[in-house]
């Protein structure tokens, strides 16, 4: 994969209810969490937009790493037990798509390095670095689709 689309775009604010997982597989906590909290409100996954992160990120030596998961929420919804409620400012991403969970890493590098060479730069306060899944979780990995969003000034 040589040529990367990337677009730009103004993610307007949001509301999102946000679950978090930490060991080895947090992703699958994380999700699980958030599919039986949006279950327990009335919502599907195709209800919402659907954001992940690391959070913290991978060390080197361990196995363990966080993982945050962010539902778009109407206000009406409440946060309850271990998922909170966070209001996202409207922000400006690089946005690339990737399809296959096993392309990930290769396509935030690729996203990365046309960063780099952009004329766009990082914003003042760095925020996450999301990963907007496109397809239920329930699907096979290899055929995850994710639209990448790199944070940029703006």
């Amino acid at each position: 994969m040589t040529d990367l689309d990337v677009r730009i775009v103004k993610m307007e604010p949001m509301r999102v209810a946000r679950a978090h997982g930490f060991g080895p597989s947090p992703e699958l906590q994380a999700i699980e969490k958030m599919l039986s909290f949006l279950e327990s409100k009335g919502l599907r996954f195709e209800d919402v937009r659907w954001f992940g992160f690391n959070n913290p990120d991978p060390s080197p030596g361990s196995p363990n790493y966080g993982y945050d998961v962010w539902a778009t929420v109407g206000p009406e919804i409440e946060a309850e037990g271990e998922i909170t409620i966070h209001e996202i400012p409207a922000r400006r991403y690089a946005v690339a798509r990737c399809e296959g969970l096993e392309h990930i890493g290769e396509v935030w590098r690729q996203l990365v390095l046309w960063f780099e060479d952009s004329p766009y730069r990082k914003p003042p306060h760095w925020h996450e670095c999301l990963e907007n899944l496109l397809v239920h979780p329930d699907t096979p990995f290899e055929d995850y689709v994710f639209d990448l969003h790199l944070p940029i000034k703006g």
